[in-house]
């Protein structure tokens, strides 16, 4: 069940007290392309400082986890008042290791938010830390994107992922 998120999500202002409580999460790991803003882009997601400050105010610790050099990463941590680490190396395990430790949190209590099973998800269970899965912002243009989003659509068929629903 490597690839099999423990939620799975549209959008990241879709998580709730209630998802982590379930979870039993009190740290968040955040990914940045198609997960806090589109992939290369320069935006916030719609919503997303609201959000960051009722996490903030539940308690909730936030950390940016991402595969991107920190000169990508660091404008969206400075942005968001949010410690970083840049080049994470996911779906190795040592990113979201540093990750928990930096917040002081065991991993059990850590969750991964990102939109790829082949790097997120799948880095995140080999941590040990739970896994939120997001639909991205919008679909890569890349070819090599292109190759992964098939191949997700075919493990979202095998383990019958879809999107949470209340």
């Amino acid at each position: 069940m490597l690839l099999k998120p423990h939620l799975k999500l549209k959008r990241i202002t879709d998580i709730d007290f209630r998802h982590l409580k379930d979870l039993d999460v009190r740290t968040l790991l955040l990914d940045v392309d198609n997960t806090l803003s589109t992939d290369h882009g320069t935006e916030l997601a719609k919503g997303l400082y609201e959000w960051i400050e009722k996490m903030r105010e539940g308690g909730i610790k936030l950390l940016i986890l991402s595969n991107a050099k920190s000169v990508r990463v660091k404008p969206f941590a400075d942005k968001l008042g949010l410690d970083f680490i840049g080049l994470g190396l996911k779906p190795l395990p040592f990113g979201y290791l540093r990750g928990a430790k930096r917040a002081g949190e065991k991993l059990k209590h850590t969750a991964i938010v990102g939109d790829q099973i082949f790097t997120d998800t799948l880095g995140g269970r080999l941590a040990g830390v739970k896994t939120i899965l997001l639909t991205p912002i919008e679909l890569e243009k890349q070819f090599s994107f292109k190759v992964r989003r098939k191949l997700e659509k075919i493990v979202f068929k095998i383990h019958k992922i879809e999107d949470h629903k209340e």
